[in-house]
């Protein structure tokens, strides 16, 4: 008896492998839920599986390239791919099952220009660090968020995770969950402790997030782990203090992030260190920051080398 399950149950029962067999990330769940119901959405739920073909493909790309995004923006080509990569996972996971449809390996993703990385230098970072007002509680916690962005390339969900009892002060080492719930150790450096020992020690509540609102609202608040920081509110606090610096760049808990790794490569730290020390599975990944050191090793070439 033929199976006669839509597209849509299909996708659900993949949804669930990606969850339990993939132990993919709730965000990532949720983004392959999103890009996948669009397609069933334009390929229509009552048609089979076993009729997707390359055209469809090509349609529903076509779709893609003309879909409007709030702005009014036509959607970037970025995200384009992103739906068809996981709609690649998507017919492979039925390949592997013995479910009948396109061949995976037929869809051609499009070429996506090469990324590029905004960092500070040494000059900007120690302008960010320096602006800050540590004589209150909300200057002593922002000085040592981004100590602990900097110091540790945290990405921002996972500085927002962060509890009191995650981080080890003494040691300057603690673990974090990262992508695909990866877990990584990962460093501080002695002042970035002794910011976040400082600010600790002035707070008077006992709520478990590491860095905490401290507005008189969350103050009242019964269920303390609501004076979590969102990861909107670390982003306000880090481009606050860089205009405040007067940098006119877009600086970001990422762009920190991306300094972290330029600074360590830019100083003979070996790629498949910094590699792990950033979470990427991937060594492909890591490598957009060689491009930027590759560009500093040649403006020292050409102004050392003079003869």
């Amino acid at each position: 008896m033929p199976d006669k399950k839509s597209l849509r149950q299909y996708i659900e029962d993949f949804l669930v492998f990606c969850e339990v067999g993939k132990n993919l990330s709730e965000k990532t769940l949720r983004n392959y839920r999103h890009w996948l119901f669009r397609f069933a959405d334009f390929y229509g739920d009552k048609k089979s599986i076993e009729n997707i073909s390359l055209n469809d493909i090509q349609d529903f790309r076509l779709m893609l390239n003309r879909t409007k995004t709030i702005s009014g923006d036509t959607m970037g080509i970025k995200t384009q791919t992103y739906h068809l990569i996981a709609l690649r996972s998507f017919l492979k996971y039925l390949q592997k099952n013995d479910i009948k449809s396109l061949a995976a390996e037929k869809i051609e993703l499009p070429k996506i220009p090469e990324r590029t990385v905004e960092f500070l230098n040494h000059d900007e970072i120690n302008k960010i660090l320096n602006i800050v007002d540590e004589s209150t509680l909300i200057g002593m916690r922002d000085i040592a968020i981004m100590h602990t962005l900097f110091s540790a390339g945290l990405r921002v969900s996972e500085l927002c995770s962060l509890d009191r009892d995650n981080v080890n002060t003494k040691s300057g080492e603690f673990s974090v969950r990262g992508k695909g719930r990866k877990m990584r150790i990962v460093f501080l450096t002695k002042i970035a402790a002794e910011k976040i020992e400082k600010y600790l020690h002035a707070r008077d509540d006992h709520a478990n997030p590491l860095f905490a609102s401290h507005s008189r609202k969350s103050k009242n608040d019964i269920d303390l782990e609501h004076r979590r920081l969102s990861r909107v509110v670390v982003e306000n606090i880090v481009s606050k203090h860089a205009r405040n610096a007067g940098l006119t760049k877009k600086v970001t808990p990422h762009t920190l992030r991306h300094s972290f790794a330029t600074t360590l490569l830019m100083n003979g730290a070996d790629i498949r260190a910094v590699q792990t020390m950033l979470g990427h599975s991937s060594i492909k990944t890591t490598q957009v920051y060689t491009h930027v050191t590759d560009q500093h090793l040649r403006e020292v070439h050409r102004d050392k080398l003079k003869i």
